[in-house]
């Protein structure tokens, strides 16, 4: 499967990549979350909905592996350090009672993976307690397993979460594209900071990409 990404092509074989999709959860995403009692303005990050809808559609038909993750803490909060849970002073903290029930920890409604980008069975789901996929989770070992070489990523947020994902992934060995119209940040100036440098210097980090580029290269792939 071929893209005609930046800063040049990508290249992967379906057999031998997965998407993965970080940390799509009602709390981030939905009014009356986390992320809109911080003040952030949630409907930037609910706008990319229906292109990640696109592509979950397209990767499942092409029977491509799925790890979706969730940034959620045990309910005892012990893997949860004090210097993240006190840091700032917002309205709600990490654990704490709120909308969906309590912040960021896992089972709760609103640690929950919004329902337009449910897992199926067969994927992979896991819970994150920090900002990287790999940190305390058996990720890596996972797509080892599975002979996976290539990630393609979506998710929120772009300077936080996937980035720091896509880092990690970078430095175990994965060649990294992230879909540019299936991230997004609560601050637009943020997401175009953290594209410019995951493409810098050769895509030093990783490659990018649009939803409508993977579709065709997937359509493409499916013809041959």
């Amino acid at each position: 499967m071929n893209l005609d990404a930046n800063p040049f092509p990508y290249c992967c074989e379906l057999s031998h990549s997965a998407l993965v999709i970080i940390d799509m959860q009602r709390d981030f995403i939905e009014p009356g979350g986390f992320g809109e009692t911080l003040g952030n303005d949630v409907s930037l990050l609910s706008a990319i909905v229906p292109a990640c809808m696109q592509v979950l559609d397209a990767w499942r038909r092409a029977g491509g592996l799925v790890v979706h993750t969730r940034e959620a803490h045990r309910a005892d909060l012990s893997d949860c350090p004090p210097a993240k849970r006190n840091r700032g002073n917002p309205t709600l903290r990490i654990g704490d009672p709120g909308p969906m029930g309590r912040i960021l920890v896992s089972g709760e409604p609103g640690a929950e993976i919004i329902p337009e980008l449910a897992p199926r069975p067969g994927e992979i789901v896991l819970d994150k307690p920090g900002k990287g996929a790999f940190y305390a989770t058996p990720l890596d070992g996972l797509l080892r397993q599975g002979s996976i070489t290539h990630l393609l990523f979506m998710g929120v947020t772009t300077e936080v979460c996937v980035q720091t994902s896509m880092r990690e992934a970078n430095d175990r060995g994965y060649d990294c594209l992230l879909l540019e119209d299936c991230t997004e940040s609560y601050f637009p100036h943020f997401k175009a900071a953290a594209l410019e440098m995951i493409l810098a210097q050769g895509a030093i980090v990783g490659w990018t990409a649009t939803s409508a580029q993977l579709l065709s290269a997937l359509a493409d792939a499916g013809r041959q």
